[in-house]
């Protein structure tokens, strides 16, 4: 493997940050204070080492960031499914869902994604986020209850803050910091929670959650982008693979850019919940119909997920190998055994200095920082995937225990320039 060139940061986080000394952003000028406030903002995110960068994927590092957990972004046969689509009904749909973009191969999309996940009716989005802000902001307004767990995705949070409805977070995983939050007042309660938590990588305890949702009547919507896939028979999820069908989880959420290596979203549940969401998404409503080619590739893709259980198989043996070989190594990993495996390293200094190691060593680990998690849990988020082999799993932890031995000084604030 030859050394590493800069390589792309996952969300952004791992950058060697060069703030705007330009008084004249790209030769404009803005308006009124607008520049010495955006610098005022540069200067403040690069004292707490949070400034970050999009970079242009340039190498053949070895890949531990990225989501595709089952390797199909690059499988053959859902870019031949793309292509042929393309060919026959061009790049893009040209217009919203009710307006005339909404074509033959999305309802089929949609049909084989309800029974894939067990609901009875599902509808497109084009991005997670747009389907947890479709979702919430239509089902919920003021004096409406939202409670989400702690660690919930920032689309659920946003959506929440977005709708009106009074939020309330319970501790992360806690049944019964839930329980208290569920008692308090409101017209309707919505109960929403990750079922694989994005940078965790550890579980909801959903059969409890579920229990409380019927319990205080709270509807409850259950994110399953990190689980599909990976968990349930066929990939079919972490509500699959505990038992729990539509009538104790009614809402499932789900995306393609993921385990099914595409892109967009949808929401699965019952026909008068979807047809509140076409009717009321904003998300789904202002917005281009996802390309059809895309609705074809994913079709392609589910079709593997379901069919190749060796993807699956393969990618729980890297994990028990990661597991067992990160202890013998003393390594501070939390507990998770789900593909996503963080290294916990506390200061963002120290974990900004571990990846840019391993990058020179030919691996791709960014580095996770605030404000995408709590202060003080600066982490490496190792994800793995079936295209893994277990000889990159050794060799990167390998690499980070060599590199712990030595100590690694926290960076100070400008060192990332």
């Amino acid at each position: 493997m030859p050394p590493s060139a800069p390589v792309s940061p996952a969300h952004g986080e791992h950058s060697d940050p060069a703030l705007s000394a330009d008084p004249k952003p790209n030769g404009v000028e803005l308006p009124g204070d607008w520049a010495s406030w955006l610098r005022t903002q540069q200067a403040a995110l690069n004292h707490a080492q949070q400034w970050r960068q999009r970079r242009v994927q340039t190498s053949e590092a070895r890949d531990f960031a990225s989501n595709d957990y089952l390797a199909l972004t690059r499988h053959p046969e859902p870019a031949r499914a793309l292509a042929a689509a393309a060919a026959e009904l061009g790049c893009g749909a040209g217009s919203a869902q009710l307006l005339g973009g909404y074509r033959s191969i999305h309802r089929k999309l949609e049909e084989r994604l309800a029974e894939w996940v067990d609901r009875p009716a599902a509808a497109l989005f084009s991005t997670g986020y747009m389907a947890n802000l479709g979702l919430i902001t239509a089902l919920a307004g003021a004096d409406d209850l939202i409670v989400q767990d702690k660690l919930n995705h920032a689309s659920l949070i946003d959506a929440a803050r977005l709708s009106g409805a009074k939020l309330r977070r319970y501790r992360h995983n806690d049944m019964a910091s839930l329980r208290r939050q569920l008692t308090l007042p409101g017209r309707r309660r919505l109960l929403a929670v990750e079922s694989v938590f994005s940078m965790d990588g550890d579980l909801a305890p959903l059969a409890e959650i579920a229990a409380l949702a019927a319990d205080h009547d709270a509807l409850l919507c259950v994110d399953e982008a990190h689980a599909l896939g990976v968990l349930g028979e066929r990939g079919s999820g972490a509500l699959s693979a505990a038992d729990l069908g539509a009538e104790q989880a009614p809402v499932v959420v789900g995306t393609f850019g993921k385990s099914l290596g595409t892109h967009g979203a949808f929401v699965a549940g019952p026909q008068l919940l979807i047809d509140q969401l076409v009717n009321r998404a904003r998300s789904h409503i202002y917005t281009t119909a996802p390309a059809p080619p895309l609705a074809a590739a994913t079709l392609a893709s589910l079709e593997l997920v379901q069919r190749e259980q060796w993807r699956r198989d393969h990618l729980f043996s890297l994990i028990d190998a990661f597991v067992r070989r990160a202890a013998e190594l003393g390594l501070p990993l939390s507990p998770s055994r789900s593909p996503i495996q963080p290294l916990i390293l506390g200061d963002a200094g120290r974990a900004l200095k571990l990846s840019r190691a391993l990058a020179a060593q030919g691996f791709h680990v960014p580095a996770i920082r605030p404000p995408t998690i709590p202060e003080g849990t600066s982490r490496l988020r190792i994800s793995l995937n079936a295209g893994h082999q277990p000889e990159d799993v050794e060799l990167l932890l390998v690499a980070i225990a060599r590199e712990l031995e030595q100590p690694l000084q926290a960076s100070r604030p400008g060192d990332e320039r």
